[in-house]
């Protein structure tokens, strides 16, 4: 990596090894000290905890275990710390699956051997690595039954850290004040950081011997070791090379190198050659969610004007000013960082530089020293003049949505997403803070059945004035004034018309809803401006042009779903979708499918994904119990950072080349900029890279990405993001610098892609995913492993632990699962995969799931030490997991489910419901929210998911409760476990033998000559084809 002193620190000081955690001698950069955020979740402590029977005591990470002497002694012979010796279960070799499995063990034994100057080392981030929490697959012979099931998880055979000793502490060194570059490291903070071992985790897959399932990589604790860590330490993204897990909450230090929570490479040490990274079996790419939302403590993005001139740029690749461009000749010329073009310094723009090389007015330059930021642009980058986003509200009004009280939801949503909640006092001089959209903004209303109408809202009105446009086939705008109006001006107008819309159409019983021409005549109103459609849906459009026809009748010869049921054939749809695309228009759609019935959201959903919106599906809406979801999802639509009318464009080092975009845009022809109607905070694009020669390891690679778009208030600015890589030679340094994250992000992305846009059939996108898996695990245990593994092990990468988890999550998704699957939920979550940002994909790939009916008293509330919301730790998603009387939450970013066994305590349900819901049979199925109870357990539940709400994605959070074995929920309960043999795939057990399997073929030299055995027989059938070129 280039060395922090030369973009830093002023360029003074000697070049020191960055990697040694006793140097001192460099100057100290300037200290950070983050602002606090303030704390929402402290709480009244409600009395002491009620005990339900024996709740079993937990181990809690980054505390000491619970005094009472629970740690059983170690075995004779056996440092504390380490795994036992494997031992005989006495089960043959041809014993089946089960016996191959029944040992897996993370070996501790092996110590990867440190260069004495490796000078990337100080970059990596994780905590002490930890072994998995207690897999409980299939027991070895002769285990006692009660370890399995209700067993105390903090009575395990060793200590937590496999290879480590054991610590009362998972952090062996102090925990760091908030980051302050001035202070090194001390050599045991610098080993808790970086974590005592580089050794790649091994499982055995083969013969009885092991010692337990315990240690095949576990997600859960990827993820809660890092979370205790980041509570209170910051993440520097300049110093640190491998960001944290993209499902915790993180607060980003911006210091020149973007935030990854808007750019997150797939390598942060780049091989030098294509070659080198063919033998990763990676892909380079780069995973960009320019508008993402930034946390409490995080420093706001940077607004800078230039003025008419606009921001410096390159005269040659055109890349704009970044921290990585270097100023020569006094200042007068400065030095592109991706083209190396020597630009003379615009005269506005002339600063002198110190002897070192540095502008003197670097610390001043928020465009010199951040990694992200906004540039207002001048009017040559104008297509039109910019206004305020115009949202246009498109509002199903049939029989349907009226019957099952979708219209009604739909429209209190909207109430509650321009003026909250809380209409009590309307004080004039207390309007401005309640104001929930932009200044300049406004909002119009259309609805449609077999006719669209139209809603003039003009604040001088008394009430709303409806006119209708009858001529669908040619549809147009019947008002020239009053259709857009600002919302708080209107507010008593707009509030009538909402409230009284469902009495007005309910006794207007038209069936069949003419969507395409509401969409045709509502594109005309915003064609001038641009903005935002936010549209309804609850039957399928069978009406006017543009008529849709029951494509989906759930028959599908071959088991295989047919793949035109995967996208639009319709031209009409097409043709709007293009259209909207060119105004500069998005589309946001909410279906609600009647009785889980057939919607065509492979048409309908077209439009959304193509002008870069988003489709919120409800496959079964049901009034009572969707009411508060759809209502949260409307006002985070409406409130979210939105840009319209935006072009994307992503540069790279010389050396490098795109070679293909993934995400819901427009791209005209390949190297063209991309084009989305909107975008928002929630969207992300993937970006994979080729070579286009080879890279120089003595110099950096980088990559912008620049946004141009108008943002909500009516300004056109570009939003820009910079990136920075080392290059290395050597690829194996290149294995410690992988972002799992990103990884798994990109391929999924490449997967929906070749899926929609190929030929490839379902059954090849799991084959692709599945081999993609063992090309990454046989490349580094061929090419990358120090050292001699036994045959029956499975090597992992040691940044690379838990890919296959997630790998395995993919394949079970909806969008890529065997068997039945409506087409509707299929091409829906397919389209979401292209769109979401790492954090949703990945609770999406693999969900949180967390006992409340053990927590510790100080569990849910704030924690004295590091002023946050203390959590307990999250549990693996099996059914092994869980205990008789056992209540958990599982939330997988799309929906929230609350789960009770049968044998729940009627204490326990006492406290969480209030009283008189003392028995599952009590409770309410439809009931979405918890009620908010002066019982301790209540407010441990109701914070906990307060902390969770901005760590999911667009999609909101309520609770739908799931009673073992009497709510259909149950269902989709057990499809979130996915560790274990569901959704037409195996376990995760079954699944890594498969892996290794496919690793030892590939040492062999074995599994290409099966494929290509496979490609022959093909080829003798080839001269049965017509020939087509």
């Amino acid at each position: 990596m280039s060395e922090y002193s030369m973009y830093h620190s002023l360029g003074q000081g000697e070049q020191l090894d960055p990697n040694d955690p006793n140097r001192t001698s460099q100057p100290a950069p300037p200290q950070f000290q983050p602002p606090v955020a303030q704390q929402p979740y402290q709480q009244q402590q409600y009395g002491q905890q009620q005990q339900y029977g024996q709740p079993q005591p937990q181990q809690y990470y980054g505390n000491p275990p619970p005094p009472g002497g629970n740690a059983p002694p170690h075995p004779a012979g056996v440092a504390p710390g380490f795994a036992n010796p494997a031992v005989d279960v006495g089960a043959g070799a041809g014993a089946g699956l089960a016996s191959q499995m029944a040992g897996m063990s993370l070996d501790g034994q092996h110590t990867a051997r440190r260069k004495k100057k490796d000078r990337h080392a100080f970059h990596t981030v994780e905590a002490p690595l930890g072994s998995s929490q207690p897999y409980n697959g299939i027991p070895p012979t002769g285990t006692p039954a009660t370890a399995f099931l209700n067993a105390d998880p903090s009575v395990t055979t060793g200590g937590q850290f496999l290879g480590q000793p054991a610590s009362p502490n998972q952090f062996p060194a102090p925990v760091n004040a908030p980051y302050n570059p001035a202070s090194p490291a001390t050599a045991a903070e610098f080993a808790a950081r970086t974590g005592q071992s580089q050794a790649p985790a091994s499982v055995s897959t083969s013969g009885a011997g092991g010692v337990s399932p315990d240690d095949i990589p576990s997600v859960p604790v990827s993820r809660d070791i890092p979370q205790q860590y980041y509570l209170t330490n910051v993440y520097p993204t300049f110093e640190r090379h491998v960001p944290p897990p993209a499902t915790i909450s993180f607060v980003a230090y911006d210091q020149g190198n973007s935030s990854p929570k808007f750019t997150r490479l797939t390598f942060n040490n780049i091989p030098a050659s294509a070659e080198s990274l063919h033998s990763t079996g990676l892909p380079l790419g780069l995973v960009l969610q320019p508008l993402a939302p930034l946390q409490a403590g995080e420093l706001e993005i940077p607004v800078l004007d230039f003025g008419d001139q606009g921001p410096p740029r390159c005269t040659r690749c055109r890349a704009y000013i970044n921290p990585f461009m270097m100023f020569r000749s006094g200042g007068s010329k400065f030095v592109c960082n991706l083209c190396t073009y020597p630009n003379d310094t615009p005269p506005e723009y002339f600063y002198a530089t110190t002897p070192q090389g540095v502008r003197g007015d670097r610390d001043q330059r928020p465009e010199l020293t951040r990694g992200t930021v906004e540039f207002i642009v001048p009017k040559e980058y104008w297509t039109r003049e910019p206004t305020g986003l115009n949202t246009l509200f498109v509002i199903d009004v049939t029989q349907e949505a009226f019957n099952k009280g979708f219209l009604e939801a739909y429209c209190e949503g909207i109430l509650s997403a321009l003026y909250g909640l809380e209409g009590v006092d309307d004080t004039e001089g207390d309007e401005e803070s309640k104001r929930q959209i932009p200044p300049g903004a406004k909002v119009g209303f259309v609805t449609y059945d077999k006719d669209v109408h139209f809603y003039n809202c003009n604040p001088a009105l008394e009430q709303a004035q409806m006119m209708i446009m009858p001529d669908i086939e040619d549809p147009f705008v019947p008002l020239s004034d009053g259709l857009f109006v600002d919302p708080y001006e209107s507010k008593a107008i707009i509030t009538s018309l909402l409230t009284r819309l469902p009495a007005l159409f309910a006794d207007i019983k038209n069936p069949e809803p003419a969507l395409l021409p509401a969409l045709g005549a509502s594109l005309a109103a915003l064609e001038k401006t641009g903005g935002k459609m936010v549209c309804s849906l609850s039957a399928l459009p069978t009406w006017g042009p543009g008529r849709l026809f029951m494509r989906d009748d759930g028959k599908y010869p071959g088991g295989e779903i047919d793949k035109k049921l995967f996208t639009t054939e319709h031209p009409g749809w097409k043709k709007i979708a293009e259209k909207m695309s060119t105004a500069g228009v998005g589309i946001d759609f909410f279906l609600a499918s009647p009785s889980g019935g057939y919607l065509d959201v492979a048409t309908i959903g077209y439009v959304s994904s193509t002008t870069g919106g988003e489709t919120f599906y409800y496959p079964n809406f049901v009034g009572g119990r969707d009411n508060a979801k759809l209502s949260q999802e409307i006002k985070h639509t409406v409130t979210r950072e939105t840009g319209y009318q935006a072009v994307m464009k992503v540069r790279c080092s010389n050396g490098l080349q795109i070679s293909s975009y993934h995400g819901n845009f427009v791209q005209h022809t390949f190297g063209a900029d991309l084009e989305f109607g909107v975008i928002d905070a929630d969207k992300a694009i993937g970006v994979t890279f080729g070579y286009d020669g080879k890279l120089d390891s003595k110099l950096d690679a980088h990559f912008q990405s620049a946004l141009l778009y108008t943002t909500a208030s009516g300004q056109r600015r570009v939003r820009c993001s910079n990136v920075v890589a080392s290059v290395t030679d050597n690829a194996r340094d290149c294995m410690k610098f992988i972002d799992q994250d990103a990884v798994y992000t990109i391929i999924a992305k490449e997967a929906a892609s070749k899926l929609s846009s190929s030929s490839s059939t379902l059954k090849e996108v799991r084959q692709v995913v599945t081999e993609k898996t063992i090309d990454i695990l046989a490349g580094y245990r061929k090419n990358f492993s120090s050292q001699s593994h036994p045959p029956g092990q499975l090597v992992m990468p040691e940044k690379l632990k838990e890919l296959s988890m997630y790998m395995l999550g993919l394949i079970k998704s909806r969008a890529f699962k065997g068997g039945n699957e409506t087409s509707d939920r299929r091409v829906h979550e397919l389209r979401m995969i292209r769109s979401m940002g790492p954090t949703e994909l990945s609770l999406y790939l693999y969900p949180r799931m967390i006992p409340i009916h053990n927590l510790n008293p100080e569990d849910g509330f704030l924690d004295e030490k590091t002023g946050h919301l203390k959590l307990p730790p999250a549990i693996r998603t099996s059914f092994s997991r869980v205990e008789p009387g056992g209540v958990y939450l599982v939330d997988n970013g799309q929906q929230c489910l609350l789960w009770f066994h049968a044998q729940t305590s009627p204490n326990l349900l006492t406290d969480l419901f209030g009283e008189g819901k003392d028995s599952l049979n009590s409770l309410d199925p439809y009931n979405a929210t918890l009620p908010v109870l002066e019982t301790q357990l209540n407010a441990q539940v109701r914070n906990m998911l307060e902390f969770f709400r901005p760590l999911r994605g667009s999609k909101a959070l309520t609770i739908q409760i799931a009673r073992q074995g009497m709510d259909g929920a149950e269902y989709e309960f057990a499809r979130m476990l996915i560790e274990d043999r569901n959704n037409e795939a195996q376990s995760y057990v079954d699944w890594l033998v498969q892996i290794h399997k496919g690793v030892q073929l590939e040492l062999a030299g074995q599994r290409r000559k099966e494929d290509s055995e496979g490609s022959s027989i093909a080829s003798t059938f080839s001269g049965l084809r017509p020939s087509y070129w």
